[in-house]
């Protein structure tokens, strides 16, 4: 293990307020709501585990992100934050810390192994070879006792069973422990675990504290033995210092005010129950929260914490050399775009090939539906009659719109989890959103090539289309234009939209319009002139237009038993849809910058929600 430089980190006068817009013209102005937190001040020091704690509404989450320097959104915020006495900014605070979130999110179909090579591959010193890099994975699992499930899959709740609660708070804390960070900020590292998982995951906190870590915890009812596992405490109440120091001091202090802590009582309940607001007696218990805010200002302790930081602040530690070398500016990723790529597209790759939803469902579904509707416009031959011209145009119009919404469907269903994931991992400065978007791109080019070609395969010599290997080849390669199409389309709706609820709900209502416009229900020729640029952005036009002209440019001849209403060769049909032959090249180039654009759109707008989100 490698020696660690300890790390004090302080705050002090930290003011927070919150921003709206006041007025609705253009000369808006900015006003401040309300004071979130007030005049807080603190110090976490190396070998202590801290426990920040406060009822609902207190300040906790809003300190921890001025902390950190994460989702600050549009709070005005004032305050001194220093590391070893020298000022530090997001990107300072970045090189030496890590940040366990409350939520865990992992792509589900790794390994416990794989996801922790991952992250060291990406997110370790790029000076580091890979043999280090592997052998620092082997040491966090070892240190965090995930050896036994180290090659179990980490699992999707109620799809693939996987490690346990308790496993994956571990494995968040595994994640970050790859850089060896000395300060280490977690955020309810107890949320959603039982007792004794709770306090195997603090145990885990309090082992890596003993390596000299700086270590503060948001920690949300704790039980007894799980508090009596912090060594300090830091409370906060209606955004002002509670108390901050050791939990026996703590003990004495709420004594000291009136409050004392009954015998065989959770200490930590005690704490939150006396700083909390109870409807109905709201201006009793401000006034109580305010006297102990008060009277630990007034207190011995926090001059003394005032002094420490006021020292440090004017006497930085330049002996700590490694840890001032952090502090300076570096670039976000550690990793070279090319190791992005390589790393992110071998996860990818990974997510496809093992989630059943993705290959088995897919192929299983392609062959179902190519053979039932086959076998409903079966036809063995190409020597066409008047009712077959219905027939083989409703098989292109079965053709395309099987393979738009299959696909649409697919991105739907899958892309929109994986968007929460690339969120986070963005944030942290892991890869960038190019990198993650053309691995996604890459990775999913087999399946739209394999899965119309399957199709294709089975229904295209079943349903009595022309039967010429030229025609089929072209008919298939429409069709994987089609679907890339459709694709390219369903990225634009999940990079969009805010969950997969709202993208299944969206994209129906969109889609129906580009299908109108098509020329399945409404001629080309009737298209509406207010409404005509719908049919150019229309894939299913480009592609009924081409496998149309593709199917009976040449049919010379249709036999015709029912009088002169006939149509008698397929260059009259191809007329009747008012689709025109001489524009097969100029539809498929347009499917190509159609596809394109679709692509262009979606990745702008992944890349402005990941920079929103990083705010």
């Amino acid at each position: 293990m490698e020696e660690l430089d300890p790390v004090t980190l302080t705050w002090k006068d930290v003011h927070v307020y919150s921003t709206q817009k006041k007025g609705c013209s253009h000369r808006r102005s900015a006003k401040l709501s309300k004071h979130i937190l007030k005049n807080v001040s603190g110090m976490i020091k190396p070998g202590k585990l801290t426990a920040f704690m406060g009822a609902s509404g207190a300040g906790k989450s809003t300190l921890m992100n001025v902390l950190t320097f994460r989702n600050r959104g549009k709070l005005k915020i004032d305050g001194d934050i220093r590391v070893n006495g020298v000022p530090v900014d997001k990107s300072k605070i970045s090189n030496i810390s890590s940040y366990v979130q409350q939520d865990d999110l992992f792509v589900g179909t790794m390994t416990v192994r794989e996801q922790l090579t991952f992250r060291a591959m990406l997110r370790m010193d790029k000076r580091k070879h890979t043999q280090e890099r592997l052998q620092k994975v082997d040491e966090v699992l070892h240190e965090l006792g995930l050896q036994k499930c180290a090659d179990t899959v980490i699992g999707v709740p109620g799809r693939i069973k996987g490690i346990s609660g308790g496993e994956m708070k571990r494995l968040s804390f595994a994640s970050e422990l790859l850089t060896n960070p000395p300060l280490m900020f977690c955020d309810e590292a107890t949320s959603g675990l039982d007792s004794f998982m709770a306090h195997s995951v603090i145990q885990s906190l309090k082992t890596l504290v003993s390596e000299g870590r700086t270590i503060l915890c948001t920690i949300h009812q704790p039980s007894s033995d799980v508090f009596e596992l912090f060594d300090e405490v830091f409370l906060l109440a209606e955004g002002r210092v509670a108390f901050s120091g050791p939990v026996s001091d703590a003990l004495e202090f709420f004594k000291s005010n009136g409050h004392p802590c009954p015998n065989n009582y959770n200490p930590a309940d005690h704490f939150v129950i006396t700083l909390a607001i109870e409807p109905g007696q709201e201006t009793h218990c401000r006034e109580r929260v305010k006297n102990i805010c008060d009277n630990f200002e007034a207190s011995e302790a926090n001059k003394e914490i005032m002094e420490k930081t006021k020292e440090m602040s004017s006497h930085p530690e330049e002996h700590l050399q490694q840890v001032m070398d952090s502090l300076k500016e570096s670039s976000r990723y550690e990793a070279s775009i090319l190791q992005q790529v390589k790393c992110v597209f071998w996860r990818s790759w990974i997510t496809n090939i093992r989630d059943p939803m993705v290959v088995r469902i897919k192929f299983i579904q392609t062959v179902f539906f190519a053979l039932i509707l086959g076998l409903v416009y079966l036809k063995t031959n190409d020597d066409y009659e008047q009712k077959d011209i219905m027939n083989i145009n409703g098989v292109i119009f079965i053709i395309i719109t099987n393979l738009s919404f299959y696909h649409v469907f697919s991105v739907l269903n899958v892309f929109p989890l994986e968007v929460p994931v690339f969120m986070r991992e963005y944030g942290t400065g892991l890869y960038s959103a190019g990198v993650y978007y053309l691995s996604k791109t890459i990775v999913e080019i087999p399946f739209l090539i394999i899965i119309p070609i399957i199709y294709m395969s089975i229904l295209y010599w079943m349903s009595g289309l022309i039967q010429d290997g030229e025609a089929f080849i072209t008919a298939t390669g429409v069709s994987i234009l089609i679907s890339t199409a459709a694709a390219s389309f369903g990225y634009v709706i999940s990079t969009a939209a805010p969950s997969t609820t709202a993208a299944l709900a969206i994209a129906p209502a969109l889609m129906i319009p580009f299908l109108l416009f098509g020329g399945f229900f409404l001629n080309s020729g009737s298209t509406p002139d207010y409404l005509i640029w719908l049919k150019y952005i229309s894939w299913f036009y480009y592609g009924n237009e081409m496998l149309v002209v593709n199917q009976w440019e040449d049919v010379d001849n249709i036999r015709c038993s029912s009088g002169p209403s006939c149509v008698p060769n397929g260059e009259l049909v191809i007329s009747t849809l008012n689709f025109n032959r001489d524009n097969f090249h100029l539809d498929l180039g347009l499917l190509f910058v159609l596809i394109a654009a679709f692509r262009l759109i979606a990745f702008l707008i992944l890349l402005i929600r990941a920079k929103r989100s990083s705010l």
